[in-house]
């Protein structure tokens, strides 16, 4: 991190805007006008990867590619490969909120217009252009591009699901496919090359306006993604294609049963085989795009939870040990300085704090986690804060700081007196009656020696 700094957390599907989501056009400039004229200095998005079951950002079918349905549809009709009347307004799409089902079939039949309209009118400089994107990605496009591609073919099911000649990748099958859907492979590189053309323009404005944008690393890819399709000996997969073993965390303070997240955990010896490059690549590609990230669920580096394929929660795993320092120190190696943020949240034990130390990374500090108990020593109260942290009001992971304080027990494992006792603490400690408990809570952390505070626009 660079001197004090202060910025919003907000996903661009969270901007405003007529087509149903938020878009990398008006609007996002728009935000970062607004960012520069409160003095803010960082933006953080969740990752911006194309999503899959869920709509979730954390299960992408990539890790590499960006989301097409961010593409600003006001941007392309001023680039001449949309018209006025592309722009009309999703009638069917809700304002307040995204109904993603609704948004890819207004979305997508306009999104292939314009790229129509690029093959037949794009000049020669925007043609170069394309091609010498395509030639910069070649090492995950052409199998994204033919993932995508063929998921539409196959009425969107997983890819283990597929005819088993494609979901093996035989090369036969892969042949015919790629002749069979050349022009839809073509249509998908070309979604790329708008999203990142747009993308880097909007990084651009950021700069200008002395804005830095913080982006995300999940530690896990989508079992339903291009990554594991292409490379399966780097995943525990199972011959049918599902994960043998898989990811999660164990019972805790949120969840009796633990969270199963059903990601398929790494082959971190074969990784290592390789020097971790595809790790090394997965960030290159996101430093392309931002310039620091948040890598999440760091502890899974130093150890992970380890659920046995098929099961049904992640309560009956184990805790195996992580690639830890000898991959940081490769990434270290291959890219040099990182400017990195890690999500030091959960069970965290000496030994992640040891290695998280070691690296020089700043951790999080959640001000919603300081009161669920009495003790003065919380890492997470303001008083306890080092000065090389990112504090936070509250994550993408929790409810908004007012609907904790309204919400009552929830799905926590807390009793009706916890809560009652936890609200007391917080009261006291950020002052304030609770009828504004989201500003007495960003005062408060604004106040604290945190080099870094960053609030999610929600609270």
């Amino acid at each position: 991190m660079v001197g004090r700094s202060a910025g919003i957390l907000l996903h661009p599907t969270s901007l405003p805007g007529p087509h149903g989501v938020g878009e990398l056009g008006p609007e996002a400039r728009g935000f970062l006008d607004f960012l520069a004229e409160t003095g803010q200095s960082l933006w953080q998005v969740l990752p911006l990867g194309p999503t899959g079951y869920g709509d979730s950002p954390y299960q992408c079918f990539s890790a590499f590619a960006g989301n097409p349905v961010l593409v600003s549809l006001q941007k392309l009709r001023d680039d001449g490969l949309l018209d006025d009347r592309d722009l009309k307004p999703g009638e069917d799409l809700p304002e307040r909120e995204v109904d993603y089902g609704a948004l890819l079939d207004f979305k997508r039949p306009l999104l292939a217009r314009a790229c129509a309209a690029f093959r037949e009118g794009a000049s020669p400089e925007r043609l170069d252009a394309f091609e010498a994107f395509r030639s910069a990605q070649s090492a995950w496009l052409p199998d994204y591009a033919l993932f995508a591609a063929l998921k539409r073919a196959n009425g969107g099911v997983p890819w283990y699901e597929w005819e088993a000649g494609l979901a093996r990748r035989d090369p036969p099958s892969l042949d015919a496919a790629r002749r069979d859907l050349a022009t839809e492979v073509r249509g998908v590189e070309l979604e790329q090359f708008l999203f990142f053309s747009q993308w880097a323009e909007l990084r651009a404005a950021a700069r200008d306006r002395g804005i830095r944008i913080m982006g995300d690393i999940p530690i896990f890819v989508s079992h339903d993604s291009a990554d594991v399709w292409s490379r399966p000996e780097l995943f525990h997969i199972a011959e049918d294609g599902r994960p043998s073993l898989q990811a999660g965390v164990p019972p805790d303070y949120f969840s009796a049963t633990g969270q199963l997240w059903g990601n398929p955990l790494y082959r971190w010896d074969e990784l290592a085989r390789t020097g971790y490059a595809w790790w090394i690549d997965r960030f290159r590609a996101v430093l392309a795009l931002v310039d620091l990230v948040r890598l999440d669920h760091f502890r899974g580096f130093e150890a992970f939870w380890e659920i046995p394929g098929g099961a049904p929660t992640a309560e009956n795993g184990r805790w195996v040990k992580g690639p830890g320092a000898p991959f940081l120190d490769a990434l270290r190696d291959s890219l040099g300085s990182l400017p990195m943020v890690v999500e030091n949240l959960g069970l965290i034990t000496p030994e992640v704090e040891a290695l998280r130390q070691r690296f020089g990374f700043p951790g999080m500090a959640v001000l919603q986690f300081a009161f669920g108990d009495d003790s003065p020593d919380n890492d997470f109260l303001p008083h306890n804060f080092p000065r090389e942290v990112v504090a936070y009001t509250a994550t993408h992971d929790n409810d908004t700081l007012v609907g904790w304080w309204t919400g009552g027990v929830g799905e926590s494992t807390r009793s009706p007196e916890d809560v009652e006792r936890e609200h007391a603490r917080a009261l006291s400690y950020v002052g304030g009656d609770g009828s504004a408990i989201h500003w007495d809570f960003v005062r408060t952390l604004h106040v604290s020696v945190a080099d870094t505070v960053i609030v999610p626009l929600q609270d």
